[in-house]
Order: C-alpha cells, then sequence, then structure tokens
C-alpha cells in the first residue's frame, strides 16, 4: 500500500502501477475523469488510474498527494507522448523551479543530495498544505486543493512553452478570483459565510493578488484569455462550486451560469454536464464527504473552527487570563463587545492586544500566520464566555 506520508512514496506508486496508468488520446477526456474522482472539487475519492488502488486508511490530504502526482504524470504523457518516469520527474522538478526558484532553490539546499523523486515528494508536500494554518488546513480540501489544478494547466503550459508560465499563471489565477467573486456578488441572500469563502479564496492565491472587487463588471473580464476547452471547463466548474456554496441553485445563479457560458463560447451541453457531474458527486459522497452533507460547506467550515478555537482557549486558559488579566484596556474593550458593535479604533485596539498575547503563547501563533486574522473575531468570542469569573474580577475593580 502507498502512504505519502513516507519518503520513498512516489517511487513506489510507478512501480506499483507500471501498467496500471490510463493511455490517453486527448487532454479533454482526462479532465473528464478527473472531476468525476473529485479532483476538480478539491476532494479526490479515487485515483484516476486503469484499476482502483487501496486508499483505505489513508487520509484526504495523502490521498491528494497521489491524485496531484498522478495527474501531473498524465499530463506529461499526454503532452510529451513519454512515459519514462525519470523524464517526468525531471521536467515537473524543472517546472517547479521555475515557477519558485526561492523555495526550489532552499529545497536543494535544505537536500542537496536528494533524488527528483525526493525533492518532488518535498514539494507536493508543500503544495497540498501550503500555510499550514486553521485557515487552510480546515479548508483547504475546497479552495487550496481545487485550486491545485492551476499547477497542472501550468504544467501543460511549461511543456507546450516553459518560457511564459509564471506569467501564464498569474494571469490565469487572478481571472479565476475575478470570475468566483462575481459569482458571489449575483448572490441573491449574501451571508456571513460567503464573505468568509471569499476570504479563504483570497487566502488560497499562490501567483497573484487580488485587486478591488467592489465595482468589478463581468465586461472587465477578458474571457478570450481562456483558450483550450479544458481552461474554459475549469472555470465553469470554480463558478459552480462557488454557487453550489449554498446548496442551491436559484434563477440568477442559473441565468449567471448562462452568461458565463455564452462568455466562454461553450455549447450549452457542456453546462449541462457539468451541473450533473458535481450534483453527483454530492449527492453520491455525501455520507463520505462533511462538507457536502447537505450543509453549506462554508458553515460547517464555520462551524468546525468555532470548535478548533474554543479547544484552543480551554486548553490555555490559565496562561489566557493571566495575559489578559494585565491589560485593564483589553479586558474593558472585551467586556464591551459582549454587548454593543467596537468602532474601528476599539477593534484595532483589540487586534493589536490579541496578536501581542498570540506571540506569548506558541498553541495561538496560528492567529499570527497568513489568513488567521480572519479567526480573530471567532477568539474576541470566545474569550469572554470561557473566561467570566476574571472578566467579572477585573471589571469589579473599575
Amino acid at each position: 500500500m502507498i502512504n505519502p506520508s513516507i519518503n520513498g512514496w512516489i517511487d513506489k506508486f510507478f512501480l506499483e502501477n507500471q501498467s496500471n496508468f490510463k493511455d490517453y488520446s486527448d487532454y479533454e477526456s482526462f479532465y473528464t475523469d478527473l472531476r468525476k474522482s473529485g479532483f476538480i472539487y478539491g476532494h479526490p475519492i479515487t485515483i484516476v488510474l486503469k484499476n482502483s488502488i487501496d486508499l483505505s486508511g489513508l487520509s484526504l490530504d495523502e490521498i491528494t498527494k497521489i491524485a496531484f502526482l498522478n495527474t501531473l504524470y498524465t499530463v506529461f504523457c499526454i503532452k510529451t507522448k513519454e512515459t519514462d518516469t525519470l523524464l517526468f520527474l525531471k521536467s515537473v522538478n524543472s517546472f517547479y523551479k521555475s515557477i519558485q526558484k526561492e523555495n526550489y532553490n532552499f529545497l536543494t539546499k535544505l537536500l542537496p543530495s536528494a533524488s527528483k523523486s525526493s525533492q518532488l515528494e518535498s514539494i507536493i508536500n508543500d503544495r497540498i498544505q501550503t500555510n499550514q494554518n486553521v485557515v487552510t488546513k480546515s479548508f483547504s480540501h475546497i479552495v487550496i486543493n481545487a485550486m491545485l489544478f492551476l499547477d497542472v494547466l501550468g504544467y501543460y503550459q511549461y511543456i507546450h512553452q516553459e518560457d511564459h508560465t509564471e506569467k501564464y499563471l498569474k494571469d490565469f489565477e487572478s481571472s479565476c478570483m475575478k470570475v468566483v467573486s462575481l459569482t458571489f456578488k449575483i448572490k441573491n441572500n449574501k451571508t456571513k459565510y460567503d464573505e468568509l469563502l471569499i476570504k479563504l479564496f483570497e487566502n488560497s492565491l499562490r501567483y497573484s493578488k487580488l485587486q478591488n472587487i467592489d465595482t468589478l463588471t463581468i465586461e472587465e473580464i477578458n474571457f478570450t484569455k481562456f483558450q483550450t476547452l479544458i481552461e474554459k471547463l475549469y472555470i465553469l466548474d470554480l463558478v459552480e462550486m462557488a454557487v453550489w456554496s449554498d446548496t442551491k441553485l436559484d434563477i440568477k445563479e442559473l441565468n449567471f451560469l448562462e452568461i458565463i457560458i455564452e462568455k466562454l463560447q461553450l455549447n450549452i451541453l457542456f453546462l449541462n454536464e457539468s451541473l450533473f457531474t458535481i450534483e453527483d458527486f454530492i449527492m453520491t459522497n455525501k455520507d463520505e464527504i462533511s462538507y457536502f452533507n447537505f450543509s453549506n460547506p462554508v458553515k460547517h467550515f464555520y462551524d468546525q473552527t468555532n470548535k478548533t478555537v474554543s479547544k484552543l482557549i480551554n486548553r490555555n486558559k490559565k496562561r489566557l487570563i493571566k495575559e489578559i488579566s494585565e491589560s485593564k484596556e483589553l479586558m474593558v474593550l472585551l467586556a464591551k463587545s459582549t454587548t454593543k458593535e467596537l468602532d474601528k479604533d476599539e477593534k484595532k485596539k483589540v487586534k493589536k492586544q490579541l496578536l501581542d498575547i498570540c506571540k506569548t503563547i506558541p498553541s495561538l501563533t496560528i492567529f499570527l500566520l497568513p489568513g488567521g486574522g480572519i479567526l480573530l473575531p471567532i477568539l474576541v468570542k470566545y474569550i469572554p464566555q470561557l473566561l467570566p469569573s476574571a472578566f467579572n474580577e477585573n471589571l469589579e475593580e473599575d
């Protein structure tokens, strides 16, 4: 059995599946299989091979690593008409060196004598576990891992025309975010979960920065950039993931999807197929995939994060009482936040002082990592609830 958490798993995967790789004549049929496997949705349940392999006992991260490797290798085979795994390893490592020079150079210094497969294992681990904090670790399988396909598109482009790969990834990722952001804007009933999902998409960006989308219109997006069928289908699938965030598809959202189809110059049959596949995937796997279990996937993340933050506070309760009690201003502001909305300056003070406290408590440094800031409101909410006696004692002294 392949265990992607142990060194040498890539070599073992190739050794055990020498005659198990599918021979695709075109990129489009492979994408269709990837979509059905769940890889495009960020939650692979199978590996696209001739015969299924044993995935029992593996975590979702580990299954995703195998699926990611297999996807990159299959793209190499389709594009180059080669099956030599050594040539693939050399090619894909060169690809990552070209798009993340600093990280790759650090990796080669850290592992100067490592084989190509060992280097790729480290790279894949990094791509799956980008920004290891509560945000990405809890939500990566909808956002970060769904965006893994950008690497696949970039690798395909690299094999075709390597000089422009980095620019291609920046432009494509930026366009993806604009289209997805517009999708959320057309929702009739926006919730705090939709707003959170937008922030999480922003935190998943690898190659570009999201510009101000408040005034963005669909006319400003250059859909002619999406030239291949795979690029267009991927954009369509990302949009559908966004509209499926509340597990409902209203008339306004359906009309928007039809506009996207028109802008991408795709036949309406592609929309029907895409909608059928994502609905079938959700319905078939709802028992195994908690965030698709007939509940808002973002709400699921929010609820899980609430529990995580609550546990962290409980485990560090004594230390928090001590640190917070030393700041009268923070105590007053936190107590005030339980009864009324803090103003902009007060929120800044609370944020700054809480982050200073988090720096002193190792378990809470997750709030200092990229994306951790969006969890602070949850921390603010739980502190008064879990430390009532400390608040009462300090407030009585005022």
